[in-house]
């Protein structure tokens, strides 16, 4: 499949959360070096190879030891960041992540984020303050949320004025490239599927200049508050 999105002029690839190996908890495989140890990781290399051939980038995530990692794979470079809200019983078997910052690549800074993370609109606000150009969040949504991924991953795009490429497993369905004004670019229906659009960093700026969201935001009040108060 990725082939055949790069032969479509795919220059950015991105693929659902653990979409090696799904969600396996397995205490085995939290005991072995392969899961202990960051790369080399043997079942990456025919990705690495696309990327260098394509000249492309690569997202997605992976299992490593108790934590789940969003990656990005560009030429010879591996850049991981965790998974900040495990989810129901993830917690059992992953911790959450530490830190959030984007992910710098030829392409601009990609705010990565993994499933759950995508209902904390803190979150994806944390990597747009830190200068994020697009948002990529890859999942495990299960169908019958699919209408909460849907609002959720058009409502990050708008809330933070920037491209959303939303990946969700084939099961769940219904994977989206969101563009910075909330409107959908290409979407996916049930099964496997890949979809392709353009990211216009252009028309986000110019969105941001029309709608200043940013400039008009007002921090110093928003943590300001009194459980006590009662006379509003």
């Amino acid at each position: 499949m990725a082939g055949a999105a790069l032969v479509k002029g795919a220059e950015i690839l991105v693929f659902p959360e653990l979409f090696l190996t799904g969600f396996c908890y397995e205490p085995a495989l939290q005991s072995t070096p392969a899961a202990q140890d960051l790369p080399p990781y043997s079942s990456f290399d025919p990705f690495w190879a696309l990327t260098r051939e394509h000249n492309c980038i690569f997202l997605g995530s992976l299992r490593n030891g108790r934590l789940n990692l969003g990656f990005c794979l560009e030429g010879n470079r591996l850049q991981i960041r965790p998974k900040i809200h495990p989810f129901g019983e993830e917690k059992v078997h992953f911790n959450g992540g530490e830190f959030i910052s984007p992910v710098a690549t030829k392409w601009g800074r990609v705010g990565l984020q993994i499933c759950y993370d995508l209902r904390f609109p803190e979150m994806a606000r944390s990597l747009a303050l830190q200068g994020a150009d697009f948002l990529v969040t890859v999942a495990q949504f299960p169908a019958l949320r699919r209408d909460q991924w849907r609002a959720l991953a058009i409502a990050r795009a708008i809330e933070n004025q920037m491209p959303h490429l939303a990946c969700n497993w084939a099961a769940g369905g219904g994977s989206l490239i969101i563009d910075s004004r909330g409107r959908v670019l290409a979407e996916a229906g049930s099964g496997q599927a890949a979809i392709l659009a353009d990211i216009d960093l252009a028309d986000r700026d110019q969105f941001r200049r029309e709608v200043p969201c940013f400039a008009d935001r007002r921090p110093e009040v928003y943590g300001r508050w009194d459980p006590e108060r009662t006379d509003l």
